[in-house]
């Protein structure tokens, strides 16, 4: 799901703003640019477009080594926000990306894939880019300096206090996704800041504050680069280990995979085999007698219940397979 709301709602006029206070406003925004590490810039790396290309190759390849080391650094932080999210999601809550540009883009890509990989409803785990949808391939002028937008998109979504909503933005100083943060807080749901500026004001905004920094870029201030590639691997951490948390796997088994076409189809037959070692015949009689679910058709097997009596364990168990199991062994 993306937002659908457009920069105008920003409140901005050029029209109405005098060339001096413009000019105080651009100095001050290149006074804050200037100290943020992901703008840094590089004057070794100044002559870069006069290198072969694999040379640069190989200095990308070198910068990118880097970062999964800044994301280790901030591991305890990650893991403490995760668990926060599981609890309130487990109780029926809501998984919201809000950011801006790069980072609104990483968000809607998370929030995406979660359907098919964990058959979630579109509704559970979510994306918000600033200036809606068409900002997912466009540039929507002025929609990420405006916290307001945000706010408008999060009250459209009705937060609740079982909601998470994670901030992402590079600079962490970003207007859409610190006003999501702080309009997220005064509705009591979980807020996350995923940045790549230590003392950032979005880290500062939420309660859970993920500074991943990953130094300045190859290109001065291009943060979908290191600072992008880092954003990509926290959020696969976000949304992969609370799915562990909330049930979704059984080991490194995606039990609740949706076979929406032949491929998916094809590897829910091999995940029910991985996890019982059944015949390939046990395994079409127990994805027919449970509708073709991936998880129920390995509890009837593995338990030696009936479709029917999957269905109600799993129920009873929050949908986690390991506990579902343990009940129809003891019964």
């Amino acid at each position: 799901m993306t937002s659908t709301s457009s920069a105008s709602s920003s409140g901005s006029s050029s029209g109405s703003s005098s060339p001096s206070r413009d000019s105080a406003s651009y100095g001050e925004l290149r006074a804050e640019l200037d100290a943020l590490t992901t703008e840094a810039f590089r004057p070794e790396l100044a002559d870069i477009d006069r290198l072969p290309t694999l040379d640069i190759a190989r200095i990308m390849n070198g910068e990118d080594e880097t970062v999964p080391a800044a994301v280790a650094a901030q591991l305890p932080r990650i893991a403490a926000a995760i668990d926060a999210t599981a609890e309130r999601m487990s109780r029926g809550g809501r998984l919201v990306y809000a950011g801006a540009g790069t980072a609104g883009r990483l968000g809607v890509l998370d929030a995406s894939e979660c359907p098919p990989t964990f058959n979630t409803d579109p509704a559970e785990v979510m994306g918000l880019i600033a200036g809606g949808p068409d900002a997912m391939v466009t540039a929507v002028e002025g929609a990420e300096d405006s916290k307001e937008l945000a706010a408008a998109d999060l009250d459209a979504l009705r937060l609740t206090a079982d909601d998470t909503v994670v901030g992402i933005s590079a600079s962490g100083r970003t207007p859409y996704a610190v006003g999501a943060v702080e309009h997220a807080r005064t509705r009591g749901a979980l807020t996350i800041g995923l940045s790549c500026n230590a003392g950032s004001a979005l880290g500062g905004a939420a309660d859970h504050g993920i500074e991943v920094v990953v130094g300045p870029e190859l290109l001065t201030g291009s943060t979908r680069l290191k600072a992008g590639t880092a954003q990509k691997l926290v959020l696969n951490m976000i949304s992969t280990i609370t799915m562990i948390r909330l049930g979704k796997t059984y080991g490194n088994l995606m039990v609740d995979v949706r076979a929406s076409n032949e491929k998916l189809r094809a590897r829910s037959r091999r995940i029910v085999a991985l996890a019982t070692g059944a015949s390939d015949e046990e395994i079409e009689a127990a994805l027919a007698a449970t509708d073709g679910e991936v998880k129920n058709a390995i509890l009837t097997i593995l338990g030696g219940v009936d479709g029917p009596a999957a269905a109600r364990l799993l129920t009873e168990s929050q949908g986690h397979l390991r506990a579902a199991l343990q009940s129809a062994r003891t019964h």
